[in-house]
């Protein structure tokens, strides 16, 4: 070894030192700076971005999530980087390569590759109607893939991803399928039913009146609409039940409080209640054992007792029950239908 060069010892500790700090992660204090850019550009939405209330209420809880998780704030100006996200965002975007910018670009398909995109489809539709909506997803996704300018391959894909509760993709693809063809009615539909399964009803009525406006004999968008509306005018409670279901208003019912207490003065509902409750005795008092099949069917019978009391004595109650409970579901009913 040469007089002056560094020890092999010495490089070795060098290069696991620089290795080491390669993979650590970022600082915090770099943490809270893009925490802080990320809030500030939400911020500047909900200032300058004509957003829905439900959209600017969700900004708002990101937000305040970001503040919570990093412990930084709008007040804590030294955190300001020299540029915006959105201006950090469009100088990345310029330095693209030339071929990455340029798949934005409409590419006009082979007859070949529009024959193939049909047969895909179809297939997909099929898959629908077999209830297979992962496999649906995947042939519609590969028609894209050939021709991306059908509205229709969108659209059917919403239709699946909703089935597969996937609502947010649903949304994507409407958008896309939209954004191909303005006039498309059941884009618009199929929006809406994605947009109320969110609970956005605001957003839903929206593309409710739309589809109305291009398909205006339509009953199903006419349903849904008035679904989507009514749901706007309720205000959450906090004695309500699911999807907004009155239960403040049925205990404060009189007939229904009454037959209910009927019901729990019952001998042999409180045996059976008084069993399940203590979690050790059946309705003979064994101890150590779970209620019965019996026992509970015996409770079934009860219930059913009082549904049928119920019934006879206030038949307007037993009706608006119903009507609640059918009014919270919008209908899927003609979207089920793929082109």
């Amino acid at each position: 070894m040469r007089s002056g060069e560094p020890a092999p010892a010495e490089i070795f500790l060098k290069l696991q030192e620089v290795v080491t700090n390669c993979l650590q992660p970022p600082r915090m204090a770099d943490q809270k700076r893009l925490a802080y850019s990320i809030i500030q550009f939400l911020h500047d939405q909900l200032q300058n971005g004509g957003l829905s209330p439900d959209a600017q209420e969700s900004l708002e809880v990101a937000i305040q999530c970001l503040e919570t998780a990093f412990g930084v704030s709008m007040e804590d100006q030294g955190l300001a980087v020299s540029q915006t996200l959105p201006e950090i965002f469009e100088a990345a975007a310029g330095k693209e390569p030339e071929h990455i910018r340029t798949n934005s670009e409409p590419i006009t398909p082979s007859e070949d590759d529009i024959a193939e995109a049909e047969r895909l489809k179809t297939e997909g539709n099929e898959q629908m109607k077999a209830e297979n909506f992962e496999a649906a997803v995947s042939f519609y996704g590969k028609a894209i893939e050939l021709n991306p300018s059908n509205a229709v391959y969108f659209c059917n894909r919403a239709a699946a991803y909703s089935k597969l509760g996937n609502y947010a993709g649903a949304v994507r693809d409407c958008e896309r399928a939209i954004g191909i063809d303005p006039n498309y009615s059941k884009a618009y539909g199929r929006m809406g039913l994605a947009l109320s399964s969110l609970n956005k009803h605001t957003e839903a009525v929206v593309y409710y009146k739309k589809a109305l406006e291009l398909d205006p004999d339509n009953d199903t968008y006419k349903s849904n609409l008035k679904i989507a509306e009514q749901k706007m005018k309720e205000t959450p409670s906090p004695t309500g039940g699911p999807g907004g279901f009155d239960l403040a208003g049925l205990l404060n019912n009189p007939g229904f409080m009454s037959m209910a207490s009927n019901l729990m003065n019952n001998p042999q509902v409180q045996q059976l209640m008084s069993g399940m409750i203590s979690g050790g005795h059946n309705a003979m008092g064994a101890a150590g054992t779970s209620p019965s099949t019996n026992d509970l069917a015996s409770l079934i019978q009860a219930g059913q007792q009082f549904a049928q009391q119920m019934q006879q004595q206030n038949p307007e109650l037993i009706e608006q029950l119903r009507s609640q409970i059918r009014s919270r579901t919008p209908s899927a009913s003609n979207e089920d239908q793929q082109e």
